[in-house]
């Protein structure tokens, strides 16, 4: 029954969108937007309890933050979709063994971070709050955690980040888009509603966020770390990122899937940072 509940809900929204397309796109882009997980477990907020947190008020909710000092450069965390800043605990005691600062941070809607939705550009504008808060020198982004991070130096050039580190990150906004809308199976009513929505809202088509347009103005050194058989994000993505980021590096690993968590991985990161 569950696999078919997208289908359901998709067939409704399809139904609501022949009286109201505007209606339905609201709806449609709201589940888009809500995490069905990401929210802290009690191990997980246990050994959070372990850094300094600090709250930031950003548009009426409380973003949450994560800082463990250190005597070395400060690295900032951000993770991706349906998860937190937990979701780092191993590279975070690597980096606090070696006595780098680590800052992390959980996104809107996730982990102990206020609001009800989340979008990569929300995200960008949090991360971009975050660095005004704490003075970073490398930002390490997992799926669309990379995404909005590259964003966020974009949008903010005159930020001193010296490296961005993006692990499985997608390079295009509209590749989701056209996945949840084939997930859903929505018509073309509500297709053309969910564009006029993000034409309105946030000035541009889904199709304009691809890493051809928020990397170009992106002076840190890069390293783009992807899993070849990566079933979230596909390894096509990492290669049009770096056709489009060219001050990076691309390291292509078999076997650790979009999650990315490995010993080799962390060693790539480690030697990254040291040189």
């Amino acid at each position: 029954m569950k696999q078919y509940l997208p289908k359901i809900i998709g067939f409704s929204i399809n139904l609501i969108s022949y009286f109201s397309s505007s209606r339905a796109a609201k709806i449609a882009i709201y589940i888009f937007s809500k995490p069905r997980k990401g929210k802290l477990k009690e191990e997980e907020i246990n050994y959070l309890k372990s850094a300094i947190e600090k709250d930031i008020i950003y548009n009426d909710f409380t973003l949450k933050t994560y800082h463990w000092k250190g005597n070395k450069e400060t690295v900032l965390l951000a993770h991706g979709w349906e998860s937190n800043s937990f979701r780092w605990k191993d590279l975070i005691e690597i980096l606090r063994n070696l006595d780098y600062t680590v800052i992390a941070l959980d996104a809107p809607a996730h982990g102990n971070s206020g609001s009800k939705t989340f979008n990569a550009l929300l995200y960008s504008e949090c991360i971009n709050v975050t660095l005004k808060q704490f003075k970073v020198d490398t930002i390490i982004g997992h799926s669309v955690g990379g995404t909005a991070s590259a964003i966020a130096l974009d949008s903010n050039n005159k930020l001193s980040i010296k490296k961005l580190i993006s692990l499985g990150a997608p390079s295009n906004f509209i590749g989701l888009v056209k996945s949840y809308n084939s997930m859903m199976g929505f018509n073309k009513n509500v297709i053309k509603a969910i564009n006029t929505y993000y034409l309105k809202h946030f000035g541009y088509l889904p199709e304009y966020f691809t890493v051809a347009n928020f990397s170009k103005n992106i002076q840190a050194k890069g390293l783009i770390i992807h899993d070849k058989k990566d079933r979230i994000i596909p390894y096509r993505d990492a290669l049009e990122i770096k056709k489009h980021y060219q001050n990076a590096e691309l390291i292509k690993t078999m076997g650790f899937g979009h999650g990315l968590k490995s010993d080799k991985v962390y060693n790539h990161i480690i030697e990254f940072l040291n040189t």
